[in-house]
Order: structure tokens, then sequence, then C-alpha cells
């Protein structure tokens, strides 16, 4: 019969002093503590399996105390008793979590990024890789996904939801649940703690684009005219095209001077250069009649003596050869004293409520002016020019009511109503 060893105590691993030869301590049931004779002292645990002496190593004392080594080794032993090997357990254990530690948040984002590209839109898959390298990756990007806790989440969107940014938070709620459930579906289990997150945010501040009412634009021609000076031409005559023909602000600014003649006065804007046209499914192949009306196009041979170079009606100013900043607009207005007031998409509020109540034009003609998609699956079916002629007149109507506005007699009239 094997002699069994005396359990070791606790002062014994301290009091231990090194030797010519390495040496053991032995505590029972495989555990001892091996003294180099550089004095490093290391755990060990000798067991059989299969006929064969293996050792398991627990770690260094005394960063792994006594009753810890004894702990390890009662696990080592209830492994033996269901048949597992504890050496192998352990490397299997030690390869999963440096696989957990290689399945950063960023690192999935990435790859959860990467596999949307073919569907989204250039701005869209832009705007979120630029949301979460901004805001998230500074956070929680460098941690193993499956260790993120619920509120290491809430901290992220909280720095974000307090700068004022509330819709920026919950569309980067949304964008992480997505993440942390892509990489569920490749079995890197998560809790996903963006998912449930429902009532800790704020909630959004609902409304519609800040815009001006129609009553406001006597005062705002005015600050447009006190504010020229201050204003860059080009940047002045942006703002002037917005209010007379009130395409998307995205639209006017990547402009090509190839797509106006400016002989015939006309502006066609490509479908693939429009919002619905974008669309990564069911794209709506409808190019956009502008219908430029006499005063746009005055403008328009006014930027031909400033810009008529570039490529773009505005370009860059750094650059001229990449479109105005998609900021340019907002800042002008910014400077004119209406921040919060007006914003570029204000442009076409303000286009529909006074071109519906004051001008008297109906809803379906001034909706197609907008280029707005249709939500009537069998109205989508027409082509969105059959308004065409009544369009051409509501411009000139439109812009000759501004002028009226600016010059302080209004030009009014329910004309809509009779159009063909």
């Amino acid at each position: 019969m094997p002699k069994l060893a005396k359990p070791l105590t606790d002062v014994q691993p301290k009091n231990a002093k090194p030797r010519d030869k390495p040496y053991k301590l032995s505590d029972g049931g495989g555990l001892f503590l091996l003294i180099n004779p550089d004095g490093a002292k290391y755990w060990r645990m000798a067991y059989r399996l299969e006929g064969k002496e293996r050792l398991l190593a627990f770690g260094k004392y005394p960063e792994i105390s006594l009753a810890s080594a004894r702990k390890a080794r009662i696990a080592a032993r209830d492994k033996l008793n269901a048949g597992i090997d504890p050496a192998e357990a352990k490397r299997a254990e030690k390869a999963e979590k440096a696989a957990a530690s290689a399945n950063t948040f960023e690192k999935l984002a990435r790859a959860w990024h990467a596999n949307r590209l073919d569907e989204w839109r250039e701005s869209t898959a832009k705007d979120t890789i630029n949301r979460l390298e901004r805001d998230i990756f500074p956070e929680i990007g460098a941690l193993p996904i499956a260790s993120i806790t619920h509120l290491q989440m809430i901290a992220a969107l909280r720095k974000v939801e307090d700068r004022g940014a509330r819709e920026v938070a919950h569309r980067l709620k949304a964008t992480c649940a997505r993440v942390f459930s892509y990489a569920n579906q490749h079995g890197i289990e998560n809790r996903n703690p963006a998912a449930d997150l429902k009532d800790v945010l704020k909630p959004m501040i609902s409304g519609h684009f800040a815009a001006i009412a129609p009553k406001e634009l006597p005062a705002f021609l005015a600050a447009m005219r006190e504010n020229n000076a201050r204003l860059y031409m080009p940047t002045r005559i942006a703002i002037r095209l917005m209010l007379l023909i009130f395409v998307r602000s995205s639209e006017l600014r990547t402009t090509p001077w190839n797509e106006i003649n400016l002989e015939t006065g006309e502006w066609i804007i490509p479908w693939q250069r429009m919002k619905m046209g974008k669309r990564a499914k069911n794209p709506d192949p409808t190019d956009h009649h502008v219908c430029l009306p006499r005063q746009g196009l005055e403008l328009l041979r006014e930027l031909k003596t400033y810009t008529g170079n570039s490529p773009y009606l505005f370009p860059n100013q750094r650059d001229h050869h990449k479109p105005m900043s998609g900021d340019a607009i907002r800042m002008a207005l910014n400077r004119m004293g209406y921040e919060g007031k007006m914003t570029t998409h204000g442009f076409r509020a303000l286009a529909m409520t006074t071109l519906k109540e004051s001008l008297g034009y109906r809803h379906e003609v001034v909706d197609r002016q907008l280029a707005h998609a249709q939500k009537d699956k069998i109205a989508s079916a027409y082509d969105r020019a059959q308004f065409l002629e009544e369009r051409k007149k509501m411009m000139q109507h439109w812009a000759d009511y501004l002028d009226g506005v600016e010059g302080g007699a209004v030009i009014a009239g329910r004309f809509g109503q009779s159009a063909a």
C-alpha cells in the first residue's frame, strides 16, 4: 500500500527554501508543490489515466494559495471520476477563452457591416460605420462580445444621449442589437444587452424637420438680403434655389452641370441620383423633372459664372472636383440666425404647406414635384411626369409668389384647382 502524504500546513510552502535540485512537498491526493533551485514554487498534480502518469499545472505559489490549489485538485478529481482528462479540459477551456477574447465587438461589428454592404446605399453604409467608430468602438469595441454587460452597453449609449443626440443613441442601440444577434447566429453566444433596452433610453423627440411657417417668409427673405455680404456667393444661390425648387439638399449640391440645359431651361435629375432610385430594394426608375421657373434659370446662369469650370453646380471650396459639403447650407442658415428654426429639409415643408394652403394646388401635384414615394401601389404605377404641365405652372407661380412676398406685394390665388 502506498504511503499516504501528510497534508501540508500553511507555513510549509511559505518557508520552503530552494536546494541544488528541484524537490517536492506533497499534500496528498496527487497534489504537490514543486520548488525549483531558483526559488520559484509551482503547484502540480500527478494523476494516472489509461495506465499513464500525467501532470496538471495549477499555477505559481503564492499567487495560488494552498487552499486554492486544493480546490483545483478536487475539481480535477471530479473530472477524472467522470472520465474526463482534466489536462485536456483545461486546454480546451483556454482555447475557448482565447477565441472569446478574439471575438471582440468591433471585429464582429465590422464583419456584420461588410455582410450588409450589398443591400445598403453607400451613404447608409458610411453613416453606420462612422457612428460605430465614433461612439461605440471606443467604449466597448475591444471587449469580447460575450463579456459585454447591460451596464456597459447603457453607459456607451448614455454618452451619446447626454450630448443631446437622442435619435443617434436609438439608432446605435438598434445597430448594436443587430451586431449581437449576428454573433449569436454564428455560434458566438452573448446576452445581446442592446436588445431589451426599450425603456432605458430617453424617448426620441417626435416632430418634423425645423421649418418656418409661410407667415415668416418676409422676415426670412429679409434676413437673406441682410446676410448677402456674409455668405459665399454660390452658397447664397444654393439657398435661393432651395427655396425656389425645393429639391432635396443632397440632390442639389451633387448636381453636375451636364444635367442642366441652360438654353432650354430643362433640368432632369436621373433616377439613380434620387432618394427613391437609390433604394437597394425596389428602386424607383423615374427621372425627376425639376421644372425650373424663370427666376431659377437666371440664378443658374449667374452661378455658371462662378462655378462653371467645376463638374458640379456647387463644388467644394477646397476641392472643386468634389461637391459642396452637406453642412454648408445648414451652417449658412445658422449664420442667418435660423439655427433650430429652419433646416434644408424645411424648404420642402414650407413649399408644400404654402402651395396647398395658400396657392391652392392639389396634393398629388405638389407631391410629385417633391418626388415623394407613392404609398398607393396603384398610384405608383403611373408616371410621375403625368402632371408635368401643371407642375411647370405651379413652379412659376411659386417663384412669382416669392418675388411678391419679398417685394411686399403677395401674389396668391387658387390657380392649382383649375389646372389640367
